[in-house]
């Protein structure tokens, strides 16, 4: 019988746990519109898989990062100096080359995270 109560509890918490919606992913829309308003600038290119990460964090949202996509706008990102993919690059002209992460365009920009 003992067996047969625990048993039951591992089969219920298991279902639970399986029947759970997943969490939703964070919304950074005011976030990345944040970072718009103090123009920091992410150059990067399409392959690019640091570039690829920087965007995936964002999830949706990264619709509001200003986004300058080297393999077709070339000019712009000689004319900016970019010597490697992912760079950011504030109002002032501070450049950040690298994958900075969430936390990290957070500290450069002042911009609070949700």
């Amino acid at each position: 019988m003992k067996y047969l109560i625990i048993a039951v509890i591992l089969i219920s918490s298991f279902y639970f746990l399986l029947s759970r919606p997943p969490k939703e992913s964070k919304n950074y829309d005011l976030f990345a519109q944040c970072l718009a308003e103090k123009k920091l600038t992410m150059y990067g290119a399409y392959s690019c898989s640091h570039c690829q990460n920087e965007k995936k964090a964002f999830g949706g949202s990264f619709k509001y990062v200003p986004y300058v996509e080297c393999t077709q706008e070339t000019q712009k990102c000689i004319d900016a100096g970019v010597n490697g993919y992912p760079t950011w690059i504030t109002a002032d002209g501070q450049r950040y080359e690298g994958e900075q992460g969430l936390l990290g365009l957070s500290k450069i920009s002042g911009c609070t995270l949700p």
